[in-house]
C-alpha cells in the first residue's frame, strides 16, 4: 500500500509543491479559456454582452460549488481509505461518490435550469442582458452531470496522489474549449450561443480523460448494489453536505457583490467581470492548493501521522505567502497590457487597476481560508468549513461591500470584498491550528464513525 498511501513519507513542502503546481495547470488552462471567452465576447463590441457573461458567471459559480463539495467528500473519504491502506474501502468509497454525486447534481441542475430568469434577476440583469444571460445558461446547465463526473473523478485521482493525471483532463477540456470558441463565436457567428457550445464540450472532454486512468491504472470502480451503495450514504454526505454548504457561500456573496456591482452600470458589471475571470488566472495555483493539501492530510491523519498533518498544514501556508507575492507582482506588471487588450476605461479600468497589485495581495487571506478548509474537511470537522465560509460571505463581505460602495463607490465594492476576507482568513488560521492540537492530543478514532457522529448530531439539531 506504500505505492497508493504515497504521502506518508517524503517532504510535505515538496509534496504540496508538486500536488499545486500539477494541478494548477490545469485550472490555469480551464480559468485561461474563460479568460479568453471574455476576451473573444469583449471583441464583439457589445457591452451587454460581456455583462451577460458576468450574470452568468455567478450563477455558473454557484452551480459549480456542488460539485466541488461532492468532490471534496469523495477525494477526503478516498484519501483515507489508502492511509488506513484499505484498497478496497477506497475503490468501493470512489464508486459511490460518483454515483451519488452524478444522479444528485442532475437534480440540481434540473431545479437551476427551471429558475434561470429568477436567478439571473436577482443579481441585478434586465432588459436584453437578462434575455442573453438565460439563454447562455440554458444551454450550459443540462450539462452539469458530466461536470460532476470529471470533477469527482479528478479528486479520486488526486487522492491517489495522481495530480499529473488530473491535470491532463482539465488540459484537455481546455483546448476543446479554446479551440471551438472562436469557429463557433466568430466563424458560425453564434456569439454567446457559441460559447456555451463550446463548455458544454469542454466538460464532455474532461469527463472522459478523467475516468480513463481510474479505469485503466487504479482498478476501476466495483459494481454497485444496494447493499454496497448505502453503507457509504452517511459518510459521503457527512462530509458533502457541509462541503456544499460551504461552496455555495461563495457564489452568493459574489451574487450580492455582482448586484452591489450593478448599481454603478454595466461598464462597472464588465469590469468586475474581467477581474473574476483574471482572479483565478492569476491566483490557479492557490485554487489548486486547497484540493492538493487535502489529499496529504487525509492520508496522514488516516494513518495517525499527526505531526505530519501539522507540518503539512504549515508548509501550506508558506506556500501560500509566495505564491501571493509573486502574482502579485506580476500582475502589477501587466497592467498596461491589460489595458490594451481589453481596450479598458472608465470604470472598467479602474477596478481592473485597482485589482492588478495593490488589492491582490489581501487574496493571501483568502489563501488561509483555502488551506484551513481542506484541513477541517480532512480531519473530520466539515462544518468548521461551513462556518467560516458562510460568515465570511455574509458578515466578511456584506457590510463592508455597503459601506465601500458608500465611501469610494464601484472601487469600494472590491474594496470592501477584499477588507472581510482578512477577518475570516485570520479565523480559518486560528480554528485549524486549534483542531490540530485537539487532534493530536486525543485517543486515536475511527474518521468514518466520527464523521457519521457528526452528521447525526446535525441532523437532530436540524430536524
Amino acid at each position: 500500500m506504500s505505492e497508493q498511501a504515497r504521502f506518508l513519507s517524503g517532504s510535505p513542502m515538496r509534496h504540496i509543491t508538486v500536488m499545486s503546481l500539477a494541478s494548477s495547470v490545469g485550472l490555469v488552462a480551464v480559468f485561461a479559456v474563460d479568460f479568453i471567452d471574455m476576451i473573444f465576447i469583449s471583441m464583439l463590441g457589445k457591452s451587454e454582452l460581456a455583462a451577460a457573461v458576468g450574470y452568468a458567471g455567478a450563477i455558473l459559480f454557484f452551480t459549480t460549488s456542488f460539485g466541488i463539495g461532492m468532490a471534496i467528500a469523495a477525494g477526503a473519504l478516498v484519501a483515507r481509505a489508502l492511509g488506513e491502506g484499505n484498497a478496497e474501502l477506497a475503490q468501493r468509497r470512489a464508486t459511490n461518490a460518483l454515483i451519488y454525486g452524478v444522479l444528485l447534481g442532475g437534480l440540481f441542475a434540473a431545479v437551476v435550469w427551471s429558475n434561470l430568469a429568477t436567478l439571473a434577476g436577482w443579481i441585478g440583469a434586465t432588459g436584453d442582458t437578462l434575455d442573453l444571460t438565460v439563454s447562455y445558461l440554458a444551454i450550459i446547465i443540462p450539462s452539469m452531470p458530466l461536470l460532476l463526473i470529471g470533477m469527482i473523478g479528478g479528486a479520486i485521482l488526486r487522492a491517489h496522489g495522481d495530480a499529473k493525471r488530473s491535470m491532463w483532463a482539465t488540459i484537455g477540456g481546455a483546448l476543446v474549449n479554446a479551440v471551438l470558441d472562436p469557429i463557433l463565436i466568430f466563424g458560425l457567428d453564434l456569439e454567446l450561443t457559441g460559447a456555451a457550445l463550446a463548455t458544454v464540450a469542454a466538460r464532455v472532454t474532461i469527463a472522459a480523460i478523467a475516468l480513463a486512468p481510474l479505469i485503466r491504472v487504479y482498478g476501476g470502480f466495483g459494481r454497485p448494489t444496494f447493499g454496497s451503495v448505502m453503507p457509504d450514504l452517511v459518510p459521503i454526505f457527512a462530509i458533502a453536505i457541509p462541503a456544499i454548504l460551504t461552496q455555495l457561500a461563495t457564489p452568493i456573496g459574489q451574487a450580492y457583490v455582482t448586484r452591489a456591482m450593478a448599481e454603478f452600470g454595466e461598464d462597472a458589471v464588465a469590469g468586475m467581470a474581467i477581474v473574476s475571470r483574471l482572479s483565478p488566472v492569476a491566483f490557479a495555483i492557490l485554487f489548486a492548493l486547497s484540493g492538493a493539501v487535502g489529499p496529504i492530510i487525509g492520508q496522514n491523519f488516516g494513518a495517525g501521522l499527526h505531526d505530519r498533518v501539522r507540518a503539512t498544514f504549515k508548509d501550506a501556508l508558506i506556500f501560500t505567502a509566495g505564491v501571493v507575492v509573486v502574482a502579485s507582482a506580476i500582475l502589477f506588471a501587466l497592467r498596461g497590457p491589460l489595458e490594451l487588450l481589453f481596450e479598458l476605461d472608465g470604470q472598467a479600468r479602474t477596478l481592473v487597476f485597482l485589482f492588478a497589485g495593490p488589492l491582490s495581495l489581501l487574496f493571501f487571506f483568502n489563501g488561509l481560508i483555502f488551506v484551513g478548509n481542506a484541513a477541517f474537511n480532512n480531519l473530520g470537522h466539515p462544518f468548521y468549513s461551513t462556518i467560516v465560509n458562510w460568515g465570511r460571505h455574509t458578515l466578511g463581505t456584506i457590510p463592508f461591500v455597503l459601506l465601500g460602495a458608500a465611501w469610494f463607490g464601484a472601487q469600494g465594492v472590491l474594496i470592501g470584498q477584499a477588507v472581510g476576507g482578512v477577518l475570516f482568513g485570520l479565523l480559518s488560521l486560528w480554528l485549524a491550528y486549534r483542531i490540530m492540537a485537539r487532534e493530536g492530543a486525543a485517543v486515536p478514532h475511527d474518521p468514518v464513525k466520527h464523521q457519521m457522529s457528526v452528521f447525526r448530531l446535525f441532523h437532530n439539531r436540524r430536524y
